[in-house]
């Protein structure tokens, strides 16, 4: 008789038990075990400045895995609109000033794109993780989702730029799917996937 696989344990880069939910959702049915960084709060917060996803997901990683015997994984990701010259970008989540609210980064956007028609209006979200243990970078791995940005927000689900991403496979915004059509489209759900991949 095989034994089952031994779990394995990994740590986010995050205080966020939001964060942490998802992530186990994704990892369901696969041996891995999933905390949250323990003192998380207690830790000076990382500097993303870097002007990449990937740099900011790799520096967050290394720099977390100084506070854990386990591997830690952090993720960067965003919206990138290359009509906008690829804005927001690393700034999504700062797009209109720290401390804005979802819906204010959605009207900001939505006003860049007035006029904007028909494949000027394409656009992705990206999500980049990087797994690191010790100062050490073991693994990055990425994956996007495409979409369109629509001209006014739609559905109530989701988050972040959901209302306003259009995803064209399922005829709805991110903001109307379910939430397990969200983690199996999503770009967050299949750079997790891939990491998983590697895993095992």
């Amino acid at each position: 008789m095989r034994a089952a696989p031994r779990s394995r344990k990994l740590v986010v880069a995050s205080g966020n038990p939001g964060k942490l939910a998802e992530y186990q959702i994704l990892a369901a049915g696969h041996a891995l075990e999933l905390e949250l960084l323990a003192n998380f709060s207690a830790i000076s917060e990382f500097p993303e400045d870097a002007p990449t996803f990937g740099e900011n997901a790799v520096g967050k990683a290394l720099y977390y895995s100084r506070y854990s015997p386990e591997p830690v994984f952090a993720d960067d990701s965003g919206l990138v609109v290359p009509a906008l010259d690829g804005a927001p970008g690393v700034l999504s989540a700062r797009y209109a000033g720290m401390g804005a609210s979802s819906e204010q980064r959605n009207t900001k956007l939505l006003a860049a794109m007035q006029g904007k028609q028909g494949g000027e209006r394409t656009a992705y979200f990206v999500c980049v993780i990087a797994l690191a243990q010790h100062g050490r970078c073991v693994a990055v791995v990425s994956d996007k989702v495409d979409g369109e940005i629509l001209e006014q927000p739609c559905g109530v689900g989701g988050f972040g730029y959901d209302p306003i991403f259009y995803f064209p496979p399922l005829h709805k915004s991110l903001a109307e799917v379910s939430a397990e059509q969200k983690n199996e489209h999503s770009h967050r759900g299949k750079a997790f996937r891939r990491l998983m991949h590697l895993l095992e």
